[in-house]
């Protein structure tokens, strides 16, 4: 596979868009684990390995087990996470497959049982967020297994 596209060279203004949502995310309050776990499961559906690769990283990095990474994929079957992950999770899969019911009134009652209208709007806005990088890296064939997680000091100054 040969990468087709260049964001930081060709459109810096896209990686920097998106960097500002990424920064607002990890200052929201929203545990960074649950982030990147949403992420990595709208990763899934998407079939984006760029990302997949990342989040999985990204979770391994914050010490997250490889039990709960190997079962996302089968979460409502596997027992292994919280009813709050369970919820963010529908939430993501509905979210991110909205040609299927438009983000269902009962996935919603469910949802917000668990999470507060501000935790609402910034999970809606990670997978929102996951949804767009992961077209971008798709369009733009970014070639998975070379992304490294950024140590403690660069993460708390970035995304």
């Amino acid at each position: 596979m040969e990468p087709r596209i260049d964001y930081l060279k060709a459109a810096r203004g896209v990686y920097e868009a998106m960097l500002g949502l990424e920064k607002y995310l990890h200052q929201s309050g929203l545990e960074a684990s649950l982030i990147h776990l949403v992420k990595l499961r709208t990763s899934q559906i998407n079939g984006c390995a760029y990302c997949i690769d990342m989040h999985w990283k990204d979770l391994r990095f914050l010490g997250e087990s490889e039990q709960r990474l190997y079962g996302l994929d089968a979460w409502e079957e596997s027992p292994y996470y919280t009813d709050r992950e369970r919820a963010a999770f529908l939430w993501a899969e509905a979210v991110t497959n909205i040609r299927a019911a438009h983000v269902p009134d009962d996935v919603y009652e469910r949802v917000r049982t668990l999470f507060t209208e501000k935790e609402l709007a910034d999970l809606t806005l990670a997978v929102a967020t996951i949804n767009a990088w992961n077209r971008l890296a798709i369009a733009a064939r970014t070639v998975p297994g070379t992304y490294q997680p950024a140590k403690p000091r660069e993460r708390n100054a970035g995304a």
